[in-house]
This record gives structure tokens, C-alpha cells and sequence, in this order.
């Protein structure tokens, strides 16, 4: 209900089923897919519906609850375990609208609050609101809501995380309109030092290192007006952290491989990329080679792509082509024309084996791209 009173496209339909049971939702055709709660599919469209439940507190983190989903359990008891007001509204099949928290006058003076004391059982709705945030950037946090937010920091709640959990809202956050206010409110709840350390310290640091987080801040939102991929968003968060530390929050987080492959790259050869311009027909190559262009040309794309949204950052470049982008797909472009299979046989014509035939393809590359008006 939330997006279709904000007057957004609905991404998405929740539906509650009151008053049945698992054994009425199967005779109906609807196919189970809850673990841990009732959860089934619509045998036609394939929504998500999910019985009414209640559930209450067993043990820490996200995983410590049980849940009660019985025929007795009503609509407003299932709306109070939501975590913000503005999620905690229903509408009934006749249209009337239930809402229990105030979730539609939270909508409307553009806030998110909590609905309950229940907010701080689960520690995955810190990173909830977080993402929530970067998605309605002009909404504010309740005041009372940091606070709780704090208080389930410091009691180590955050801490009974799960990598993957993480990882994923961590993603979700990165794919929204603004994401540099996810890592905002993280870092203003203290979860951020918690599970991002590397990035806390750029926002608690001196003159310095407060500079380079609102760069980063501005490089992440960059890539958000851009469109780029999360490959590239990810690229983009690790770029000003270095191999070092990407390498630790790779492994902490579990971040899929082609995320933490393209960052790594991105963050050895992005000063390279920019200073593109310098190189010579040699360097050029040397630098394509480095990123494995000629065997990867899609991620090749997406590092160019990283660059240019650190580089349309900065208000006085914003508009301005990237062009170290044209000038190395130019290059890859004539590297990948030399007929490869040419030049080996005519090095292997003349007695070269083994790296000697690798030496003159490269040559030949080079002397291609030499040849070749790059733009500038």
C-alpha cells in the first residue's frame, strides 16, 4: 500500500490471508514456500501470499523468534509486528484501508518511524530502514527511532548478523535513487562501525578522510543517477578503499564474485584509466592487458563505467564525456582486429615458439593501436 499512496509504481503486492491454515491454503491450489512461516504462491499469478501471524522474541539476531500463524490471528496483529508505520497498512477486499500506526500520516508529513518496541527484536531492520531511506531520501528518521536504532547497536544485536543478510540489503540499499543516505543513517546508528569499519573510519576521520567519504558519498550517487549495475555500485563504494580492504569486506560479506572482482580491479587501475591520456601506444596496451580487456570486454565496460561515476562526481565535471572511456574502447577495439592467428603463424614461420609468439602478438597490437587516431 505504501507505493500506491505515495503514487509510485507498485514494485511489489504483499497479501495477508486471515482466518485459514497451511492444510486450506494447499486445497486451494496455492503451492508452499515459507521455511521459517506460512508463505504460499497463487497457483495463476505466483504472488507471495503469507498467513496472518504474530511472533515474539526466543534468542539474538534475526533468527531468534518464533512465529504463531493459526486462524485467530487477525489483520491488526499482523500489522503491529511490521517494522515501520508506513509498511503497516492494509487494504481489505472491499477497499477500506487498515491502519493501526499512522502509517498514512507518516507518509504524508514524509517520515519513518518504527511501529513498535518489537522494531529492536530484529536487527535486519536497522539495515531496512537504512535502505528505506536511500529510497525516499526526502523522508526523515524519527528521532525516537535513531535512538532505538542506537540502543540495539550497542547491545550487540547488529552483531548476530548474518554475512549473506548483509550483503543483501547492503545490495538492495546500493540499487536505490540515493544510496549515499543508507551508509548516512548506518553510520548515524553506529552500525556502520560494526559492519563496515573500513568505511566508518573515513566518516569519523579528520578534515582528510571526511573529504574522501563525501567524495565517496557523491561517487555512489553518481553511479545511482547513471543506472550502473551493482557490479558498478559495488566498484564504486570500494574504489577509494584500496585492494587491501576490499579484499577484507569481500570475505566478511560473502559479496559475489563479479562484484568483488570488478572492485578490485577498479580500485588498482582507476588513477591509470583517468591518465589514460598520457600513455603511449605501449602503456596503453600494458593497461588493457592489466584489466583483462581482451578476455573480458563486458567487465572491461563496467570498469569505464566506475571511473566516469567518480569522475562525474565533481559538480564541474558532471556533464562533460568521460573521455578516457572513448579513448580506451577505442584502443581495445583496434587491439582486438589484429588477426591474431596471422601473426603467430608468420612468427612461427620465422622459428619463434612459446612466449616469442606471445611477444610478437603483443607487438602487433601495439603497432596497431600506434597506427591507430585514438580520440584524446
Amino acid at each position: 500500500m505504501r507505493d500506491a499512496l505515495l503514487g509510485l509504481a507498485v514494485r511489489d503486492r504483499d497479501w495477508v490471508v486471515v482466518g485459514s491454515t497451511p492444510d486450506a491454503m494447499r486445497a486451494a491450489g496455492f503451492l508452499p514456500v515459507g521455511r521459517d512461516f506460512p508463505v504460499f504462491l497463487h497457483p495463476a499469478t505466483h504472488e507471495e501470499y503469507a498467513l496472518a501471524r504474530s511472533e515474539r522474541k526466543t534468542g539474538p539476531g534475526y533468527h531468534g523468534f518464533a512465529f504463531h500463524a493459526a486462524p485467530d490471528v487477525t489483520l491488526e496483529q499482523d500489522l503491529a509486528r511490521r517494522d515501520l508505520t508506513i509498511n503497516a497498512i492494509a487494504r481489505r477486499d472491499d477497499g477500506t484501508l487498515v491502519d493501526p500506526h499512522g502509517g498514512r500520516r507518516d507518509l504524508a508529513a514524509r517520515v519513518l518511524r518504527h511501529v513498535s518496541p518489537a522494531f529492536a527484536e530484529d536487527p535486519v531492520r536497522i539495515l531496512r530502514l537504512a535502505r528505506f531511506a536511500a529510497r525516499f531520501s526526502d523522508f526523515a528518521i524519527a528521532p525516537e527511532t535513531l535512538s532505538l536504532m542506537r540502543a540495539m547497536v550497542e547491545a550487540g544485536e547488529v552483531d548476530a548478523l548474518v554475512p549473506e543478510r548483509v550483503w543483501q540489503e547492503l545490495a538492495r540499499g546500493l540499487l536505490e535513487a540515493r544510496p549515499s543516505r543508507m551508509f548516512e543513517v548506518l553510520q548515524g546508528s553506529g552500525a556502520l562501525q560494526r559492519l563496515l569499519p573500513e568505511l566508518a573510519v573515513l566518516r569519523a576521520g579528520p578534515g582528510t578522510a571526511r573529504d574522501a567519504w563525501a567524495g565517496l558519498m557523491a561517487v555512489l550517487d553518481a553511479a545511482a543517477g547513471l543506472g550502473a549495475p551493482i557490479t558498478v555500485r559495488y566498484a564504486c563504494l570500494g574504489h577509494a578503499l584500496g585492494v587491501s580492504a576490499l579484499h577484507e569486506i569481500g570475505e566478511r560479506l560473502r559479496v559475489p564474485n563479479d562484484c568483488r572482482e570488478l572492485a578490485q580491479v577498479v580500485a588498482r587501475e582507476h588513477d591509470a584509466v583517468d591518465r589514460c591520456g598520457e600513455l603511449d601506444a605501449s602503456g596503453l596496451l600494458r593497461l588493457l592487458e592489466r584489466c583483462d580487456a581482451l578476455r573480458k570486454p563486458q567487465r572491461f565496460a563496467e570498469l569505464l563505467q566506475a571511473c566516469e561515476c567518480a569522475a562525474r562526481a565533481g559538480p564541474a565535471t558532471s556533464d562533460r564525456p568521460y573521455a578516457p572511456a572513448a579513448r580506451l574502447l577505442a584502443a581495445l577495439g583496434v587491439a582486438q582486429e589484429v588477426d591474431t592467428a596471422q601473426v603467430a603463424a608468420q612468427a612461427a614461420a620465422r622459428g619463434a615458439t612459446g612466449p616469442a609468439i606471445g611477444d610478437a602478438i603483443h607487438a602487433a597490437r601495439v603497432a596497431a593501436i600506434g597506427a591507430a587516431r585514438l580520440p584524446r
